[in-house]
């Protein structure tokens, strides 16, 4: 049975590259893969006006409704954020909160990063 479950389940299409922080995040039928940016970051910071970091990581990863909204639109690297949005319902927003929470820990890990990424990207 086991082998069975293996079988049926997709792949996810879109590449994740977790040594940068990106995540994959479903909802419905609609793929993404979210990645915490500085500059994503920035946005929803300025979208939900959040006065420090620990706001904005509590506010995403608590999964409130604005955040959700600002983070699948802002954070959204890959895939059509617009579509998940139109589909977003109260079910999805515990997969939200897991892939908020897998992208902002990328900031925490402490890991120097990954140098053959940043190499293959420059060339």
């Amino acid at each position: 049975m086991a082998e069975e479950e293996k079988k049926s389940m997709k792949p996810f299409p879109l590449d994740v590259n977790g040594a940068r922080g990106e995540a994959s995040l479903k909802i419905d039928d609609v793929e993404l893969v979210i990645a915490a940016t500085m500059s994503g970051l920035a946005a929803v910071s300025t979208r939900l006006e959040c006065k420090s970091f620990q706001e904005l990581f509590m506010r995403l990863s608590g999964v409130e409704a604005a955040a959700v909204l600002a983070g699948i639109e802002l954070l959204t690297i890959k895939g059509d954020r617009l579509a998940a949005i139109q589909k977003l319902k109260l079910k999805h927003f515990k997969d939200c909160a897991a892939a908020f929470n897998t992208a902002l820990a990328h900031h925490f890990d402490g890991g120097e990063g990954n140098a053959e990424a940043v190499d293959e990207t420059a060339n």
